[in-house]
């Protein structure tokens, strides 16, 4: 990816030096110059690939990390040696906030760039590129108004347009069916965007430039928004969008999934991974397994839990009993704690001198989930060798081997969409094969092996659909939450839409242990708008949240209502 990113910065001021003429053939007069052989609207596709999901650490640390990947419930800070406790990001952070508005906001530029270049008479026309652009805002859109709720679309890239209107969420998915379904139309049968230097190849960091690739990703990008949609009011054309996507080709086999592959070697301000963060600041920026997720893998014997985490470090820790008002709350806390390291199975040598306990555990021995949102005052009971990291894998550091990639979106999330489907009577295909696929795809990713899946589909309870339809969603929205981890704003997006887990669902009650924020313990719904916007454009903004509801973070979005 690294040499596509320095070839992409060549194109970039070449077309600089063109547009200071006023005419981009103007390159040609210069023998040292790029040729029209050499130049093409691929060289700007790159760019909006990764940045939509590997942008650099600022908003990489911020919008994802911080805000996605803990929302989602699978992550989180609060140990002992943190920087922060678990309630960050549950109160109004403006700065972290404002990043994560800032770098989504701004996204669109680029890709709509890329998109003037191709669209018919445009400098690079390629109606086959164009249909990539498409898709790819179906992507950045979705992503972008599950973030905040109503958004500017209609008028986002209107350069006429200065201070665009914020449009309601039914007409955002509905308008990103409809360009999904021109995309696809304008696909059609065919293979790759061109020949020779019009031909996207490399430069496509999704599918490498199979358009088909790209067909079956737009039409399970098609099937997750009305599904979404789906029983949200003004969501009309939800069932006829169900309908058409099941009954064309979606995302099949593991050579279909969307990920972005890392690159282990460009600066973390061109491109960032986990391992940016984890291992460039020391202990205080690492992050730990959450207790809902380790409890779901190591509960149900899943084969996944030795790729997403690592067992918990171990060894002897002691607690001091604290002073002042805060004493009276040692012993629930301390309790507290030893009960989550009993209910995962740890076996612990516990002894107490006075203010002093001490605990042992063995090291790396046991698969352990840290609870989420713990509060500043339990945070010196959650001591860093009580809890699983992130496996390897994910958080590993740049320059030091394989990096698990981003991603975009999964053959599994497609067997799981077509499950929930058939679960509500929807289109034709048998529920609980949808569902094993599912599993079966979700896995591969993780390169479980193929005797491990199988073991898992015939023995355990969360790979067979039971019980009545609502035992069954869960099921499903469950097993898509767990596939969904390392892609935080979907994760999030799932627990929001079907209520699943629960235990993330229903929030936090208990003051004297987890930290309620500014939401009062309630889900985290949306992010606020940014300064930035309330600044710029106020009086749209002002609009949107009279329509929406207040701007705060436990104000459910239009398909969550």
């Amino acid at each position: 990816m690294r040499s596509k990113i320095k070839m992409l910065c060549l194109v970039l001021t070449a077309m600089f030096v063109a547009q200071c003429t006023g005419d981009f053939n103007d390159i040609n007069v210069n023998p040292s110059g790029f040729t029209s052989d050499e130049v093409s609207g691929k060289f700007f596709l790159t760019q909006p690939q990764f940045q939509l999901y590997a942008p650099n650490r600022f908003p990489y640390w911020r919008a994802h990390l911080i805000h996605a990947d803990r929302y989602a419930g699978q992550v989180t800070f609060g140990f002992r040696g943190c920087w922060w406790n678990d309630g960050l990001g549950y109160s109004y952070n403006s700065a972290y906030t404002d990043a994560s508005w800032g770098w989504l906001s701004g996204y669109i530029g680029g890709l709509d760039n890329f998109m003037r270049l191709v669209e018919r008479g445009g400098e690079f026309e390629n109606e086959y590129m164009y249909a990539m652009g498409q898709i790819m805002r179906g992507l950045y859109f979705q992503m972008y108004t599950d973030a905040f709720g109503m958004i500017p679309y209609t008028e986002a890239v209107n350069r006429d347009i200065t201070l665009p209107k914020y449009d309601e969420q039914s007409t955002i998915y509905a308008g990103l069916i409809s360009e999904l379904n021109e995309a696809m139309t304008t696909i059609g049968d065919a293979d790759r965007t061109g020949a020779n230097v019009d031909d996207v190849g490399e430069n496509d960091l999704y599918y490498g430039g199979d358009l088909q690739k790209w067909k079956k990703l737009a039409n399970t990008l098609k099937l997750r928004i009305a599904m979404r949609a789906l029983g949200a009011p003004g969501a009309d054309f939800a069932n006829a969008a169900i309908s058409e996507a099941l009954a064309a080709p979606l995302l099949e086999s593991d050579s279909d999934n969307a990920l972005l592959e890392k690159d282990i070697e460009i600066s973390q301000w061109g491109s960032a991974a986990y391992g940016d963060v984890y291992y460039n600041f020391g202990r205080g920026s690492d992050w730990k397994m959450s207790k809902i997720m380790i409890d779901l893998l190591r509960d149900n014997n899943d084969p996944r839990l030795d790729a997403y985490a690592d067992p918990a470090p171990g060894g002897t820790v002691t607690i001091e009993t604290p002073d002042g008002t805060e004493a009276e709350l040692h012993q629930k806390r301390l309790d507290f704690m030893l009960q989550e390291l009993e209910s995962a199975g740890v076996e612990l040598d516990v002894t107490t001198d006075g203010t002093t306990t001490t605990i042992t555990m063995a090291e790396d021995t046991y698969f352990v989930g840290q609870p989420v949102r713990l509060n500043g005052e339990t945070q010196p009971y959650a001591a860093y060798e009580f809890f699983s990291k992130p496996d390897e894998w994910v958080i590993r550091r740049k320059n030091s081997g394989d990096i698990f990639p981003e991603i975009i979106m999964t053959t599994a999330e497609a067997y799981f969409l077509r499950a929930e489907a058939a679960v509500r009577g929807l289109g034709s295909d048998d529920a609980q094969e949808m569902y094993s696929e599912g599993i079966r795809q979700a896995m591969k990713i993780w390169n479980i092996g193929d005797a491990d899946i199988e073991v898992y589909l015939a023995n355990s309870p969360m790979a067979t659909l039971d019980g009545d339809m609502d035992a069954q969603l869960e099921k499903i929205a469950t097993q898509r939450w767990i596939a969904a981890f390392t892609d935080g704003f979907e994760a999030w997006a799932i627990v929001r839409d079907t209520g699943y887990p629960t235990s993330l669902a229903n929030g936090v009650d208990d003051n004297d242990l987890y930290s309620p924020g500014d939401i009062n313990g309630k889900y985290p719904q949306r992010l606020r708008y940014g300064n930035q916007a309330l600044n710029t454009n106020g009086n749209n903004v002002s609009t949107a949240i009279g329509v929406q509801g207040p701007d705060q973070q436990d104000t459910k979005l239009w398909w969550a209502k």
